[in-house]
């Protein structure tokens, strides 16, 4: 049994305050006609958020982002709406998890879990390519493998490919795939969900966080903005860039911006990986798991810290600390073992297909062994993740 884990309250004023403008979008394709319209919003016993008929208990989610393997998160969160006894009051994430955010929470609006599943489908199969597909098709992938080929750790093998020189009309075929699936105005005034989205403030580097009542495709191109391939993003005048190298995903705006002491962790980059990289592949693959990776160790290790202090009575218990529940889905033992990092630029179908069962697997057996847990015990043991 895993003790429980707490952490302070946050100050919400912390969040960085957006660009509130929707900016121009084609058309929204509409959902498949057996797809129902869903509410515009859900409360009851059990709050407000992503809730389902045969809802029982409500957690919040933590996303990471991890360019195509974020296909994992996918299958994840698929097998999660199919069992339909979880409730997802509010979401987290940066960069592919905070794609994975949006476009449930927008096919959740319009078509309740139906919706959901259909849009996260629909959302990938953009972003993928076969052989046989049009030559449209093709060119997204072009930039989206571009998008995320690019790791972190890349930038020093990559020092002299600016953005600003190979890429000068900064083209992004994500941003067009994103607002062609996403109803960002819907999403802003009626979501029934929170949303808190990271990116990184160049000028100070600093994490900044955006919410759902301010976001706008850009709030979620600056999350997945990687330096070496796309020029910063401005969201009022400031340039920022991924929001993976300082919260991958953030967990703190869980601490006041929801109610539920259950937080679930998507993870997909590997913490362990029990050999020594030797070729220039291999150890920018673990440069980036290891960068993207390391603000979430640092706030896990942060909550553990402030939970010893309760227990051994140096702070005393009161409304000035939450009490945080803590789980975990990752994709070890899995897929994701297998898969280097480099494998995030691979955007065929069959590939995120492979991912998404992985994914769809993971949750099944955590939900069998663990369900039961939620709202009662964390299931993640922290000083295990960090030492």
């Amino acid at each position: 049994m895993q003790r429980t884990t707490s952490l302070g309250m946050m100050d919400s004023a912390s969040l960085h305050e957006p660009d509130r403008s929707a900016g121009d979008r084609d058309p929204l394709p509409s959902l498949p006609p057996h797809v129902a319209p869903g509410p515009q919003a859900a409360s009851g016993p059990l709050g407000r958020g992503l809730v389902g008929p045969r809802a029982e208990k409500a957690i919040a989610l933590a996303l990471q982002g991890g360019g195509a393997h974020g296909a994992f998160t996918w299958g994840v969160l698929d097998a999660l709406i199919e069992d339909g006894r979880l409730a997802f009051e509010a979401i987290t994430g940066a960069s592919a998890g905070a794609m994975n955010a949006v476009v449930m929470v927008d096919g959740w609006l319009r078509g309740g879990p139906d919706g959901a599943r259909t849009r996260l489908e629909a959302f990938w199969r953009e972003v993928s390519v076969d052989a046989d597909l049009p030559q449209a098709q093709r060119t997204v992938l072009d930039g989206v493998m571009s998008f995320w080929k690019k790791t972190p750790a890349g930038a020093f093998w990559n020092a002299l490919a600016s953005p600003y020189t190979s890429n000068p009309l900064n083209i992004n075929p994500l941003k067009r795939a994103l607002a062609d699936t996403v109803d960002f105005e819907a999403l802003r005034r009626d979501g029934p969900a929170d949303l808190f989205i990271s990116a990184t403030n160049v000028w100070t580097g600093k994490m900044a966080v955006f919410e759902r009542p301010d976001l706008t495709v850009d709030h979620l191109m600056a999350s997945a903005c990687l330096p070496t391939v796309f020029q910063a993003v401005e969201i009022d005048g400031v340039p920022h860039w991924d929001g993976g190298y300082l919260g991958n995903p953030p967990l703190y705006p869980l601490y006041h911006g929801a109610r539920s002491r259950d937080i679930l962790l998507v993870q997909i980059n590997p913490v362990e990986r029990r050999e020594t990289p030797r070729s220039p592949a291999e150890i920018r693959d673990r440069l980036n798991e290891i960068t993207f990776n390391a603000n979430l160790l640092r706030e896990l290790r942060a909550i553990d810290f402030v939970d010893d202090l309760i227990e051994d009575g140096v702070l005393g218990r009161s409304n000035a600390y939450k009490q945080v529940l803590l789980h975990r889905i990752d994709g070890s033992g899995g897929a994701l073992d297998d898969a280097s990092a480099s494998s995030r630029l691979r955007a065929q179908w069959p590939f995120f297909l492979q991912l998404r069962d992985a994914g769809r697997d993971a949750a099944t057996a955590w939900l069998a062994q663990n369900y039961d847990a939620v709202g009662r015990e964390s299931t993640l043991d922290l000083k295990a993740m960090y030492t």
